[in-house]
């Protein structure tokens, strides 16, 4: 009997600090993802001041969607390069700016992003803005944007 109370302690006790290692671990994972979304909003508007769609589409993962409003959703591994094809010569996008409000979740598979955001013309004179939820996704290449939907501040027409 004192064996297997001592084998009941012992397997709680691993029990506990493994609870107390991932109650402790979900934070950091935030942080990495908070990081990774960070350094990817800093580069993200370099490909349109660049013509650079290569810099845009390692932002997104494979299998992602970008909702925009007016047009349906654009899907899949060329959905990328067709949004960056019409954000830079039917809009003429040359630069802009995120601004992140809030990151949810727990950092391990999947983040949402709630944010802010600006776009400036080749004349640098910004000529929309508006509100955006990106879901982010962990992929083997790192944080990566696989649902993005914004919608402008501006009143249609």
């Amino acid at each position: 009997m004192k064996t297997f109370n001592l084998f009941i302690c012992f397997a709680l006790s691993v029990w506990m600090c493994g609870c107390a290692a991932q109650a402790g671990s979900a934070p950091d994972k935030l942080e990495e993802a908070k990081k990774a979304i960070a350094e990817s909003n800093a580069v993200y508007f370099q490909a349109f001041a660049k013509g650079d769609s290569s810099i845009f589409i390692d932002r997104y993962a494979k299998d992602c969607c970008i909702m925009t409003p007016g047009m349906p959703a654009l899907c899949g591994k060329d959905a990328a390069a067709t949004f960056f094809r019409i954000a830079y010569d039917k809009v003429g996008l040359r630069n802009g700016k995120f601004t992140t409000t809030a990151v949810y979740g727990d950092g391990i598979e999947y983040v949402t992003e709630e944010g802010l955001w600006q776009s400036f013309d080749a004349g640098n004179k910004m000529f929309d803005n508006g509100k955006f939820l990106v879901l982010w996704k962990k992929t083997p290449e790192g944080w990566k944007m696989y649902r993005d939907s914004f919608s402008s501040n501006l009143p249609p027409g």
